[in-house]
C-alpha cells in the first residue's frame, strides 16, 4: 500500500559537478562577494565628485594606484562606483527572480490543479503578457509608478513570472497522471498535501535553471533601464547608468563604459553558464 504522506520519489539522479556550473557559479559568487566587500575594496566615496582628478585613466595606462580603473567624467572613482552598483544592480535582480518565481509557482500550481477554467484563464493572462514586447511594457510600467528601487522590482518581476508559471503548469499537468500521485489521491490524501509532498518538490529542477538563467536576463533588463534614463538616478550608482554615462567620451576616456560593460557581460555570462550547468545537473535525460 502506497502511504500517502510519503515523499514522491527523486525525478533526477545529478552528478557530483559540473564545470560549466562550477566556472558559472564562481564568477557570480566572485562578483557578489566584491560588492558585498565594496567598501573594503575601494574605500572611495562613489557619490562625491572631484573634479580636479576627472578622466584619469586606469592604472598601468598612465593612472595612479590611488584610482586602479580610472576615474569618471566627474572625478569619481570608477571601482567604487562599479562595486556599489553591484550591490544596487545585483540586489534588485536578485529580489526580482525571488519575487517572479514566487508569483510564478503559485499561478502555476493554480493553474495546473485548479481546473480547466482557472487554467485558461491564467494561462491567456501569460499569453498576453508574452505578447508585449518586455522593454516597452517596463517603460511605461516606469514612465507612470516612477524610477523607485521598489518600483524597478515591480516591473522586473512582472517581466518574469510567465516563464515560471509555465514550466509549473506544465509539471503539474504531468505529474498528476503519475501511478503514485494518482494512488495518493485513492487513498484520501488532499490536493495540498499532494502538491506539498509529491508536486512542488519535483518542480524545483527546472525552476533552479529557469532562476539562474532569469538572473541574467534581469540585470540586462536593469542595465538597460538605467541606461535609458528609466532606472536608478544619477547620483546613485548602476551599472546601466554608468554606461550611460560613459557613452559620450568613448574616444577619449573608453574606460568609462567599458569596465561596466565588461562587468555586465561577466555577470550574465556566470548566470548563464551556472544555468546550463545546472540543467545538466538535474535532468537525466541530458546525462
Amino acid at each position: 500500500m502506497i502511504d500517502p504522506g510519503a515523499a514522491a520519489p527523486a525525478r533526477f539522479h545529478p552528478r557530483r559537478w559540473n564545470a560549466t556550473a562550477v566556472i558559472g557559479g564562481l564568477l557570480l559568487a566572485l562578483t557578489i562577494l566584491a560588492s558585498v566587500l565594496a567598501p573594503v575594496l575601494s574605500p572611495a566615496d562613489p557619490v562625491k565628485p572631484q573634479f580636479s582628478r576627472r578622466l584619469a585613466p586606469p592604472w598601468g595606462l598612465g593612472g595612479t594606484p590611488a584610482h586602479v580603473l580610472g576615474t569618471d567624467n566627474l572625478g569619481r572613482d570608477i571601482l567604487a562606483r562599479l562595486l556599489h552598483g553591484g550591490r544596487i544592480s545585483l540586489a534588485l535582480a536578485a529580489v526580482s527572480v525571488l519575487i517572479a518565481a514566487a508569483v510564478g509557482i503559485v499561478v502555476g500550481l493554480v493553474a495546473g490543479s485548479g481546473g480547466e477554467r482557472v487554467d485558461a484563464l491564467f494561462m491567456r493572462l501569460a499569453d498576453v503578457q508574452l505578447a508585449l514586447p518586455v522593454i516597452m511594457l517596463a517603460i511605461a510600467i516606469v514612465a507612470v509608478v516612477g524610477t523607485s528601487p521598489a518600483a524597478l522590482v515591480g516591473v522586473l518581476a512582472l517581466s518574469g513570472w510567465v516563464l515560471y508559471a509555465r514550466t509549473v503548469r506544465a509539471n503539474v499537468l504531468s505529474i498528476r497522471r503519475l501511478e503514485y500521485v494518482e494512488a495518493a489521491y485513492t487513498l484520501g490524501a488532499s490536493d495540498l498535501r499532494i502538491i506539498a509532498r509529491h508536486i512542488l518538490p519535483n518542480t524545483l529542477a527546472p525552476i533552479l535553471v529557469i532562476g539562474s538563467s532569469q538572473f541574467a536576463t534581469m540585470v540586462l533588463l536593469e542595465s538597460g533601464l538605467s541606461f535609458l534614463g528609466m532606472g536608478i538616478q544619477a547620483p546613485r550608482p548602476s551599472w546601466g547608468l554608468m554606461l550611460s554615462e560613459g557613452r559620450d567620451y568613448l574616444s577619449n576616456a573608453w574606460w568609462l563604459a567599458t569596465v561596466p560593460g565588461m562587468t555586465i557581460s561577466l555577470v550574465v555570462l556566470g548566470a548563464n553558464l551556472l544555468g546550463d550547468g545546472l540543467r545538466d545537473l538535474l535532468d537525466p535525460r541530458l546525462g
